[in-house]
């Protein structure tokens, strides 16, 4: 039996504490039951939610229902939330900072990367927000993590390794792939992607010497001569708690585990104690698990 051609989109938006404004954009997605809500994080510190949904490929991108979905959110996302007003320990560049699309069962990268793109037209062309590509979705497959360096996206723009704010500048370091050449302060901009499956891995190191994580999040990295396909930083989560949050781009080769012992040993280096640490959405077979069932629930 063939399996099903189905799709997955991670949507990350700064905030987490405006209730009002969650729900206004839960209640966007719902109007495409056909491309549900499978898991929501929530996190108050970094003040940052990820969505993650899901729905069978539409027959082309511009009607698939997961765009749709996802068009309605950041929409909404965009009239209930202003960027100039928030403040959070997590990096952002826009109120809908990351989205990225994953393709699931059958679905190739190709596919997932055409409905990246008839997205970021529609928000470019649309909403007016500058819009950058990357992995798949763009002509030459450049990193997220080489837009957001190019942006500043790892520097904190306050004090206690804040982000407050919208952008300082209207005038971007980089040109948009769709929309304007400039950011509006309420909005930022978005960046919008399609790659292979990518796991989020965070560990709590218990201390206040942003520093000495700093160190171990470089070691960690693939970046810094450590785990290969492993990005990770530091960033302030509470009194006395600074986490390294880790992208896994290869979990398969090198996930959790490998990167909790790795953390362990560099922090013991660094005579610091160090937590257990958590993925922040379930595997990739568990979503697809859970969209099955709520599919069954609709019939």
């Amino acid at each position: 039996m063939s399996k099903l051609m189905l799709s997955c989109c991670k949507v990350y938006i700064s905030e987490s504490r405006n209730k009002a404004a969650l729900e206004a954009i839960e209640r966007a997605a719902k109007l495409f039951p056909e491309a549900p809500i499978i898991n929501k994080f929530e996190d108050e510190i970094y003040n940052r939610v990820g969505y993650t949904l899901v729905s069978k490929l539409g027959s082309k991108p511009s009607s698939d229902p997961l765009k749709g979905a996802v068009f309605a959110m950041v929409e909404a996302a965009f009239q209930s939330i202003d960027l100039g007003a928030h403040s959070g320990s997590h990096p952002r560049l826009g109120v809908v900072d990351h989205i990225c699309f994953h393709p699931l069962e059958s679905t190739s990268l190709e596919q997932v990367a055409g409905t990246a793109n008839a997205l970021a037209a529609d928000v470019g062309s649309n909403l007016k927000v500058p819009t950058f590509l990357y992995g798949a979705a763009h002509r030459e497959r450049r990193s997220l993590a080489s837009i957001r360096r190019e942006l500043g996206y790892f520097k904190p723009d306050s004090s206690g390794n804040q982000w407050t704010g919208g952008p300082k500048s209207a005038i971007l370091q980089l040109k948009p792939d769709q929309g304007p050449d400039f950011a509006v302060e309420a909005k930022g901009i978005i960046v919008i992607g399609a790659t292979q499956w990518v796991d989020n891995y965070n560990v709590p190191v218990f201390c206040n010497d942003t520093a000495a994580v700093r160190r171990i999040a470089k070691r960690l990295s693939g970046r810094g001569g450590g785990l290969p396909s492993v990005q990770s930083m530091a960033l302030t989560h509470g009194d006395g708690v600074i986490e390294v949050a880790c992208n896994l781009l290869e979990p398969s080769k090198f996930g959790g585990d490998q990167v909790q012992l790795e953390v362990e040993k560099l922090a013991a280096e660094e005579k610091l104690n160090v937590g257990k640490g958590y993925y922040t959405d379930l595997s990739q077979e568990k979503i697809i698990e859970s969209y099955m069932k709520v599919c069954k629930s609709l019939d």
